[in-house]
């Protein structure tokens, strides 16, 4: 995996300095401690303002580093599925974020409700992770030539929105179903996409 990488330069620097305010918040929330956004940058060495432009308060840090602890990085997933075919590689991919989401429900709904009341105006950084769609970047390699560049675009959008909490909310509070129907209703759903993108690869 270490030969495999997505991204380069700053975008690059961007997830590893996000990975690492992550890491030293889970390191320091381990020792029960109540904590600011200035221990993290004190234990990290990254600027207060740094950490600022990817977590604007210390809430939504302590909820995302705490599901950080229970989530596989790109590179085990990648790992888990890189001999897989590329429907089921991808359907993998969307049982993993899946089963995440619903064994882990109550702390993601806590981290989304804080999430939901940022204000994302002057926001320069995504204040969220971006696994699932750098698990189907990483997933989608071999093929990326082979797709059309919209299809392709449209195609990690899609099958992103289809996977996580967020649509895992959809199905059981909107839709009214238990766990087993949601996610099969959102592999269907993903699967009838894959069939019809990858029929002519």
């Amino acid at each position: 995996m270490s030969n495999i990488s997505l991204d380069t330069g700053r975008s690059k620097q961007k997830q590893k300095t996000r990975q690492k305010i992550l890491d030293t918040t889970k390191q320091l929330l381990q020792k029960g401690q109540n904590l600011s956004l200035e221990d993290v940058a004190e234990a990290s060495g990254i600027s207060r303002a740094t950490i600022y432009r990817y977590f604007s308060n210390i809430d939504i840090l302590c909820s995302e580093a705490s599901l950080d602890v229970f989530t596989y990085s790109t590179a085990a997933i990648f790992q888990e599925t890189k001999d897989l075919p590329i429907i089921e590689r991808i359907l993998y991919i969307q049982n993993y974020f899946n089963d995440l989401a619903l064994d882990n429900e109550p702390s993601f709904r806590k981290y989304l409700s804080i999430y939901l009341k940022e204000d994302m105006s002057n926001k320069k950084e995504s204040i969220r992770g971006s696994r699932r769609t750098a698990a189907l970047k990483l997933a989608l390699i071999p093929y990326r030539n082979q797709l059309d560049s919209t299809v392709y675009n449209h195609l990690i959008t899609a099958a992103t929105a289809l996977m996580g909490i967020e649509p895992i909310i959809i199905s059981k509070d909107v839709c009214h179903l238990d766990n087993n129907e949601a996610k099969k209703s959102l592999t269907w759903g993903l699967k009838t996409i894959l069939q019809s993108v990858f029929k002519n690869v």
